[in-house]
């Protein structure tokens, strides 16, 4: 079946029309069918395949999810407010106290410091609390029929195979986010079947159950990524007026000493380190933001998730693990984003107003939005289904009042 017919089936099954999402499972089954013989050809036995692919239906919801992967559609702001909260610095903090002897040996072994390490723990799952519950080969399989990237999912669904066929995870236990990543620190199949370490020495390597191991197979994958211990991912700086910033970017890296030549200052007007350490203008918001200067530790935590804004999390918490202030630039907005706790606040405002949002989780979903445009529409606030800080403050007022 050609892409675009696929396409239009996929977009009638999100609409839950039974004719099309029988016809999505039909066209899922034929696709499976022709995975059977790749699958072979790529290492995986017929019986696992056979066994592990009866019964399968599509997830069809996970294909919306290819094009509004929040690093990429969400404003960096309200990224940022989410990730690097009072709440994430917290846990984080005490996690680096409580996992100190484990995190000690990883660093000895793989030469990547503690709070990079623990960072990428809390972008990825909140420190184990959010691993994602949707089953591998559920996601992986719809995501290798439908959609963008099917090659690059097939592979990933073929490997997952091979991970149950080789006992690495119990098959009820090989679930996670929606587009195929688990345990700890959400790593892909393949890359677990590449750099996941057995740390805790039971002879499994194991992401999900074990933390030394899903720490130190972060730390093995950012080493061979990359890192460079002793070198900073990079830091806020403070541009010159009328600094030519064409050509900027993480990939135009200039040592250290052209920026000082070209007026660049710390954040608080200090200067730059001395020497020839290469590094790349990094202005996510445009010249009105924040502005960094970013080493090859940045490409190396870009490596682990290809977006700029999620590199920028995992640097950022991991200097406010280390007792770090935050940005000295504002962005540039005049609605700043929600830190989790006040997401939450927010959403039991809307409940108290009588809306059907479910649990107040400071997860902002459908049903949050959806509320927040009825709210922004009665309140005369600009209805885009947003939750930033003005319409927070509004529905405090109304509260109040």
């Amino acid at each position: 079946m050609r892409r675009t017919a696929l396409s239009a089936l996929v977009s009638c099954a999100l609409l839950q029309v039974p004719a099309v999402a029988l016809a999505a499972d039909a066209a899922f089954a034929a696709c499976l069918a022709g995975l059977r013989a790749e699958a072979v050809e790529k290492g995986v036995a017929v019986a696992t395949f056979d066994a592990h692919t009866a019964g399968l239906v599509p997830d069809i919801e996970v294909v919306g999810f290819l094009d509004a992967q929040p690093e990429f559609v969400t404003p960096i702001w309200d990224y940022m407010a989410g990730l690097v909260d009072a709440e994430r610095i917290a846990d984080g903090r005490a996690l680096l106290s409580q996992w100190a002897p484990v995190l000690a040996r990883v660093e000895a072994e793989y030469a990547v410091d503690a709070a990079t390490v623990v960072a990428v723990w809390g972008v990825e799952s909140n420190y184990g609390r959010n691993f994602g519950e949707r089953p591998l080969l559920g996601s992986l399989s719809t995501l290798s029929c439908f959609g963008r990237r099917q090659a690059f999912f097939r592979g990933e669904f073929f490997t997952a195979l091979k991970i149950l066929e080789e006992g690495h995870v119990a098959p009820e236990r090989l679930a996670g986010s929606w587009a195929g990543a688990f345990g700890h620190t959400q790593f892909m199949p393949s890359t677990f079947m590449r750099l996941a370490v057995d740390f805790d020495g039971d002879g499994r390597r194991d992401l999900i159950d074990s933390v030394p191991d899903a720490l130190a197979s972060t730390a093995h994958f950012l080493a061979r990524a990359g890192w460079r211990s002793g070198q900073p991912w990079g830091f806020e700086v403070r541009l010159p007026r009328g600094l030519d910033t064409a050509g900027s970017g993480r990939r135009n890296k200039r040592p250290m000493a052209e920026w000082r030549a070209r007026g660049l200052t710390r954040s608080d007007g200090s200067a730059l380190p001395a020497g020839d350490l290469a590094a790349g203008l990094l202005l996510p918001a445009g010249r009105e933001g924040p502005a960094f200067l970013v080493t090859r530790n940045f490409d190396a935590l870009y490596s682990y998730n290809a977006a700029e804004s999620y590199a920028l999390a995992i640097a950022h918490l991991s200097d406010r693990l280390r007792g770090g202030a935050a940005f000295a630039a504002p962005w540039p907005t005049d609605d700043p984003g929600l830190s989790r706790a006040e997401r939450r606040e927010l959403q039991l405002l809307l409940i108290a107003r009588g809306h059907d949002i479910g649990a107040a989780d400071g997860m902002i979903g459908a049903r949050t939005r959806e509320a927040l445009r009825r709210v922004q529409a009665e309140l005369g606030l600009s209805v885009d289904g947003r939750a930033g800080q003005r319409v927070l403050n509004v529905l405090r007022a109304a509260a109040a009042r």
